[in-house]
């Protein structure tokens, strides 16, 4: 009976069931969230939502049986077991605000597509690089905002009269947001050339540090897709050694037949 569940659940069908549920739950929760769609169909979207969440329980309970203790060595259905208990808490009384937390189920989403699983996993790879590049980020910071406190905070202690709000200030100037016109720009005016500090901090904190995380996420990527596909090759020769095998031993055992039936002709042309 395992194995006849294992088998089922892991068909394509199955999966993509479970991912069109998912898309439709994702749909209702938003649904949810305007007043006049509840106000006429509210009751048909709570009945529909507990359907889904009853669905999700029947397939954790079915993954639970069919993989027992190996169901929780596996990170991404650990993870939506977690989703879908937290979907299982009331969301009443001092747990009401785990009811917004219900959104989280289109997470699963993640771990039933291949694709994305890759992306995540790649991701988490890249944690370790991303490490690095954080701490140069965090020491251009520091260097930057002692800099930009020391030579602006005169003129705009607004934006740089201490080292917190230096730091914030140049935390918007690295996200571009009104960086020209809101703060470089005035800073201009009164001190003509405070271009030559912001611009290389733009192009460094910016654009540089953008392009190494880039680079660490699509090298962890590469690395992934290199390894999976070296796992395909491997499985792919594997077989082509299992077929020459298997012809093999049909050619040696026609041959021995081939020589029998010649001792035999040769015995009766006697």
């Amino acid at each position: 009976m395992r194995a006849s569940i294992k088998k089922w659940i892991e068909t394509p069908l199955f999966q993509n069931t479970i991912i069109g549920i998912i898309v439709i739950n994702a749909v209702l929760l938003g649904m949810e969230t305007n007043a006049d769609i509840m106000a006429a169909y509210g009751n048909l979207l709570h009945t529909l939502d507990s359907i889904i969440l009853g669905i999700f329980v029947v397939e954790i309970i079915l993954r639970l049986f069919t993989y027992r203790l190996a169901f929780f060595k596996d990170p991404w259905s650990l993870f939506d077991f977690i989703i879908v208990t937290i979907s299982l808490i009331p969301s009443s009384g001092p747990f009401a605000i785990l009811r917004a937390l219900r959104v989280l189920r289109v997470l699963r989403l993640v771990s039933v597509a291949p694709s994305m699983r890759s992306v995540v996993t790649a991701l988490i790879q890249s944690l370790p690089g991303m490490g690095a590049i954080v701490a140069l980020l965090s020491l251009i910071f520091y260097i930057s905002a002692v800099m930009a406190t020391t030579l602006f905070s005169e003129n705009f202690p607004e934006w740089f009269g201490t080292l917190g709000k230096t730091f914030y200030t140049l935390f918007q100037i690295m996200t571009l947001e009104s960086w020209s016109m809101g703060i470089v720009r005035p800073v201009m005016e009164k001190q003509p050339m405070a271009w030559l500090f912001f611009i290389p901090f733009i192009l460094v904190a910016t654009f540089t540090m953008l392009n190494l995380f880039i680079a660490v996420v699509v090298n962890a990527m590469q690395t992934r897709h290199e390894i999976a596909q070296g796992k395909t090759d491997k499985e792919a020769l594997s077989e082509a050694h299992s077929e020459r095998e298997i012809l093999y031993h049909e050619i040696m055992h026609l041959r021995k037949e081939m020589r029998s039936l010649s001792k035999e002709l040769n015995k009766q042309n006697e």
